[in-house]
């Protein structure tokens, strides 16, 4: 009789060991398949907000026979820029006048024949730059279109359309990629729990390209290595953020 239980029981024994073993086997082959399996998704953020910077770029210029006569009126032409700025309300810290940039003007004779034969320097061209950075937006656009009265006192002047910028861009860009970051992981919450699907650890993140447009441009402005709009005063930021997550196993 005891020979019968020590014989049984040492099947069980055998029998438990076998399954042991069994399921150590399944369970490392099942983690052998899971490695490398993983979960991934893009989240997006975007927000739209108004520049507080303005940038506007003006150039005007003298002819003359000599240099010494237009640098003369390349200097009375600076004064009246000058007075037509402050008459206007800007201030002197809001503006830099560039140095003056002297060009000859040169004739080349040629032969009949098309050979070259000398140069004759027929008068100089001076150049001046001026720039305008100011936070009052609407003050500066409004000089901007409007430069009939330089043109009228005889002030060879362009200028460039107003360019918009935001001193606070990096702050809208740390704001963007949290709230990105929380879009790509609510999406991948939610692709696991449809799927089965029980996450591990953050393989890895990928920040997208930031992205800065037109208000209401759309996606076709973006630009592969990002794109910074200065043209227009309200514009729209925009960023992805790419999580990857690990799958330890399933709950089906």
């Amino acid at each position: 009789m005891n020979r019968e239980k020590s014989v049984i029981q040492s099947i069980f024994i055998s029998l438990a060991i076998i399954l042991s073993m069994g399921i150590a086997v399944c369970g490392y082959i099942y983690s052998k398949k899971s490695i490398g399996n993983t979960i991934s998704a893009t989240g997006s953020a975007s927000v739209d907000f108004e520049s507080d910077l303005i940038v506007w770029n003006g150039r005007f210029s003298a002819v003359d026979s000599t240099s010494a006569k237009a640098y003369e009126k390349i200097k009375k032409d600076s004064e009246t820029v000058r007075k037509y700025l402050s008459d206007n309300k800007i201030t002197d810290d809001e503006v830099i006048f560039d140095s003056v940039n002297i060009t000859e003007n040169k004739y080349y004779n040629y032969d009949k024949n098309g050979n070259f034969i000398s140069t004759e320097v027929t008068g100089y061209t001076l150049n001046q730059s001026v720039k305008i950075t100011s936070k009052d937006i609407d003050k500066i656009e409004k000089i901007s279109r409007d430069i009939s009265s330089l043109l009228e006192s005889g002030v060879e002047f362009t200028s460039d359309a107003p360019e918009y910028y935001c001193t606070t861009l990096d702050s809208v860009k740390l704001d963007l990629i949290e709230k990105a970051t929380q879009n790509a992981k609510e999406r991948i919450n939610i692709m696991a729990k449809q799927s089965g699907a029980l996450l591990s650890s953050l393989k890895s993140s990928r920040l997208g390209v930031f992205q800065i447009t037109a208000k209401n441009s759309g996606t076709s402005s973006y630009g592969y290595d990002g794109y910074l709009d200065t043209s227009s005063r309200d514009k729209t930021a925009s960023i992805t953020v790419k999580l990857e997550y690990g799958i330890r196993g399933s709950i089906f």
